[in-house]
């Protein structure tokens, strides 16, 4: 039953009926009743919800989860065999330098209290584009999926198991004002010696640009970038999207190249 399947994921992102309500333009009341299967959805509120759940409508509407990609973390060499199911590789380069960065933002600002989880990928996402469109070369160069919440790291949750495995940080759950905020303490130092002088340059301003954002401030910032405009629903984001930008997200002067 879909109202089951509804209550299931709203539990599982811990998300309140209020601020579902208040997503799809609904009242609370309005929206307990579909939960309880007393009323049917508008096509417009389920693609609301399938959104917010990160979920693909199709998938949404016959109550089951849309499958996340599988992440390996190479160390080697890829396998030779590739099973059929979604799939993304990320080379160990790319791991060490997604890791010393996240360490160094953590470093410079996971202190502040609006620097949880969803403000660190999103600048992470902005170091990887931004850092590309102006040298046509990647720093970091790890995937991204377009999301409801904005671009995130497709291999995120698996560096973070396994750097708290190695005790390079620690996670905890704070409030920030009403909302349980992912943050994240650094157990070590960030090695910089990964990071050449104009890539750790540019680390440095997108930390600086960034720091006082908060998650719905750089999720509706984020959503404006072309390239995550031109993504499918939670498919990598093309970093050849950058050269379209606009003015207002563009770090390149493509005048001065005539």
């Amino acid at each position: 039953m879909l109202a089951k399947f509804i209550k299931q994921l709203r539990k599982k992102h811990s998300l309140t009926q209020e601020f579902l309500a208040s997503k799809i333009g609904i009242s609370r009341p309005t929206y307990l009743q579909i939960e309880k299967g007393e009323r049917d959805l508008t096509i417009t509120e389920a693609q609301k919800l399938a959104d917010i759940f990160g979920v693909l409508f199709d998938d949404f509407t016959q109550g089951k989860e849309t499958p996340a990609p599988k992440i390996v973390l190479e160390k080697k060499a890829k396998p030779k065999e590739v099973k059929q199911e979604a799939r993304i590789s990320v080379p160990q380069e790319n791991i060490v330098k997604l890791k010393e960065t996240l360490l160094y933002i953590l470093e410079k600002i996971g202190a502040l209290p609006n620097i949880g989880e969803a403000v660190i990928c999103k600048i992470l996402y902005f170091i990887d584009f931004d850092y590309y469109e102006k040298y046509e070369e990647q720093l970091i160069g790890a995937t991204y999926i377009k999301n409801h919440h904005g671009p995130t790291p497709a291999a995120f949750t698996e560096i973070i198991k396994q750097m708290e495995l190695d005790d390079d940080l620690i996670r905890v759950v704070k409030k920030y004002f009403q909302y349980d905020q992912k943050k994240y303490l650094p157990r070590r130092k960030a090695d910089l010696s990964v990071f050449s002088a104009r890539e750790k340059e540019l680390i440095d301003e997108e930390i600086e640009r960034f720091k006082d954002f908060n998650a719905s401030r750089i999720k509706e910032y984020s959503h404006k970038d072309v390239p995550w405009i031109g993504a499918e629903d939670l498919q990598p984001i093309s970093y050849e999207a950058v050269f379209c930008r606009t003015p207002e997200f563009s770090v390149r002067q493509y005048g001065d190249e005539l």
